[in-house]
């Protein structure tokens, strides 16, 4: 953005080539990249990690690319969702990656999707600082998953690389560590890359089981467990009916209603004087 009147411009942190085309594609913008023209779509959700990084131009910064960044660039260079999750990855790995910070979470999920596929990606910074762990899953279209600021991927199969893609730290840092080994089999990213729910426990794990809730209510998922690292619920299901636009909408207005979590219901004071659905 240009600035305006007494307004300073900022000095960038570092650049990265333009590339071999001269021009970059149409998208809108919402602090991340938000969709392109050729209907490259990007959802985010800013995770917990075990490694954290810091930028450019901060004392000891170390990394250059932040997840809004990413986003714009992919959206700017990338006519499929496959495409998009690569350059990210790439850059990534290349110039270094930094997360939101150890309070909000240092890690980064994306829902990436064009017209034809969707990607499940998720970004860390690796050991050093200066580099990037990531990973991406392609959902079946006949999955729904849920995002909740928690990294949900598991197995990696890195021979399957029409429906998993990733960068070479993923299994050469943590074998480094001695947290997986290749005797092991797969690798289950979120048990060794995840820091579980910041804030409370059922930070995200309440979420993810409200929307599995709705979409597939013949699964009968519980909605306690010990632990979210430890996988109580799947990347994915299948919803027990096709989702329409609609039944986004509802997902989204869910407060739990007609369960034991319904905020709204009579005599729940957390609820406050007005049986308000959202805590106060």
């Amino acid at each position: 953005y240009y600035p305006i009147g007494d307004q300073v411009e900022f000095e960038p942190i570092g650049f990265i080539p333009v590339g071999s085309s001269s021009s970059t594609y149409a998208y809108l913008e919402q602090t991340y990249g938000a969709v392109n023209e050729h209907q490259v779509g990007i959802g985010e959700s800013t995770c917990s990690a075990i490694f954290g990084a810091i930028p450019l131009g901060a004392p000891n910064g170390t990394a250059l690319l932040s997840i809004d960044e990413l986003t714009r660039i992919a959206m700017e260079r990338s006519t499929t969702a496959r495409q998009a999750v690569q350059l990210m990855g790439g850059l990534a790995v290349e110039y270094g990656f930094y997360g939101a910070g150890a309070s909000e979470g240092t890690g980064e999920a994306l829902v990436v999707s064009d017209p034809e596929e969707v990607w499940m990606f998720h970004i860390l910074p690796d050991d050093t600082g200066t580099s990037a762990i990531w990973a991406a899953q392609l959902i079946p279209s006949t999955g729904f998953g849920v995002l909740a600021n928690m990294f949900v991927l598991r197995e990696l199969d890195p021979q399957n690389s029409s429906e998993f893609l990733m960068s070479e730290s993923v299994h050469a840092v943590a074998q480094e560590y001695g947290w997986w080994h290749p005797n092991d089999g797969l690798l289950d990213f979120t048990q060794i890359y995840s820091d579980g729910e910041y804030s409370h426990q059922y930070y995200s794990g309440r979420r993810m089981w409200g929307a599995y809730h709705l979409a597939a209510p013949s699964l009968s998922l519980s909605p306690v467990y010990d632990d979210l690292i430890s996988s109580p619920y799947p990347l994915f299901v299948t919803p027990d009916e096709l989702i329409g636009l609609t039944d986004l909408f509802k997902f989204h207005r869910y407060t739990y209603q007609n369960t034991p979590y319904d905020l709204g219901a009579v005599g729940n004071l957390a609820a406050g004087p007005f049986g308000s659905p959202n805590r106060w």
